[in-house]
């Protein structure tokens, strides 16, 4: 497969809002050993993508964000065999994934499926990935126990209702308005309810009969910590995805100490590739049978790959349900 020295990419040229994302021409970048080069056709827009923009903070050196792609494996490096090239896959990246190509380890590598077009398939890895480091690497959840998930519309949430329910997992989801609840039902949420409910935790306590949360996936960044500590199990634990942009979080130690609670966080990003290539063999064995049947990428809205920064204005309204993603043409 002929592959050009130059590409079109999204570059985050400064640190601000979503105007600071601007179309540039760079190099295509050379698969390194171990790592595939991948003919992006659609990307994921992530919240991480959001912070990263409005910080201006670029790990691993690229100003270029892009977690999540589905594509063709155009290239592949040291210790990867050939026959590889031209594999229909969707990878989760260490960024580079707002771009015409993008190199990814192959452990990080999934076939993508038939049963899912390239613009769902690049909404699926990001979510999946998440959902099973925190829950089963993090925090090990087990199917006797019941999680939480604030945020079950989000792009991680409602892909994990779906994949988790469809696994016999119990799942509360909570989130923002009447129509995300419902939503978040439809996704298989066992119970769900608005987090602005000042009885959450009542509700919640009752919908698992007074078991209460043993796994919470925390994307708030613990801006309902109250609600939180009184819904949740003895032994429970809470895993925080999202910074809040440094913000400091006041804990109550008396109710920690009660219940025996751990409170922990991760970021997917920096986590190293074997913790990573782990938690892709059990998404290749658990999840991926159940793609375009019981779990399928609802997308909320698709722009060209030139249009990154409408897509990231329409992410911080908010109001969308599923995946946002850019389509990547290669006129």
């Amino acid at each position: 497969m002929d592959v050009p020295e130059t590409q079109t990419a999204i570059v985050i040229t400064a640190a601000g809002g979503p105007e600071v994302l601007e179309p540039r021409t760079v190099e295509v970048p050379v698969p390194g050993a171990g790592q595939v080069l991948i003919r992006v056709s659609a990307a994921g827009i992530n919240r991480h993508d959001i912070h990263q923009r409005s910080s201006g903070r670029h790990s691993d050196g690229t100003a270029i964000p892009g977690l999540e792609v589905c594509g063709t494996i155009a290239a592949v490096g040291d210790g990867v065999e050939n026959a590889r090239i031209g594999e229909h896959v969707m990878a989760l990246v260490q960024g580079g994934g707002y771009g015409q190509y993008v190199v990814a380890d192959q452990q990080l590598v999934l076939t993508a499926p038939d049963t899912l077009s390239d613009i769902e398939a690049a909404g699926f890895p990001e979510a999946a990935f998440t959902t099973w480091w925190n829950f089963f690497h993090l925090m090990k959840f087990e199917k006797d126990a019941f999680a939480l998930i604030h945020g079950g519309t989000s792009g991680v949430g409602h892909i994990a209702l779906q994949a988790m329910s469809a696994l016999g997992y119990r799942v509360i989801a909570t989130a923002g308005t009447e129509t995300k609840v419902a939503a978040a039902k439809g996704f298989g949420a066992h119970d769900a309810f608005s987090y602005r409910d000042e009885d959450l935790a009542t509700h919640v306590l009752h919908a698992t009969a007074g078991q209460g949360i043993a796994a919470l996936l925390d994307v708030s960044a613990g801006a309902h910590l109250e609600q939180d500590l009184q819904m949740m199990a003895a032994d429970g634990q809470i895993a925080h995805l999202s910074g809040g942009g440094g913000a400091e979080l006041a804990l109550p130690l008396r109710d920690i100490m009660a219940k025996r609670l751990r409170i922990t966080g991760s970021l997917l990003r920096p986590l190293p590739v074997d913790r990573k290539a782990r938690v892709a063999e059990q998404i290749r064995r658990d999840v991926l049978p159940l793609l375009g049947d019981k779990v399928r990428p609802t997308i909320a809205a698709t722009f060209d790959l030139r249009e990154a920064a409408k897509a990231h204005a329409m992410m911080e309204e908010n109001a969308h349900i599923g995946k946002i993603m850019l389509k990547v043409d290669h006129d």
